[in-house]
């Protein structure tokens, strides 16, 4: 499993983020405080809200969505 931190600031990062995670066959997990959601779907993703730190949980390995997630990721 990988762990990673990400900062969605608007509906496009959330749109690109969320077809990333649909490409890939393993499941993706998007938590902020006490709430998960399924990186795929847009609705939860959207509805946790935008400019919020997310972790973001994976088990497996793609490179297009890893790329994806470097480039929303919080240093």
């Amino acid at each position: 499993m990988k762990e990673k931190k990400i900062r969605l600031m608007a509906t496009e990062d959330v749109q690109e983020f969320v077809n990333a995670a649909e490409r890939c066959e393993f499941d993706i997990d998007v938590l902020h405080e006490r709430v998960m959601i399924d990186a795929k779907s847009l609705l939860g993703v959207l509805g946790i809200g935008l400019s919020k730190e997310l972790t973001v949980k994976y088990w497996g390995e793609n490179p297009t969505f890893e790329n994806v997630v470097k480039k929303y990721a919080v240093m």
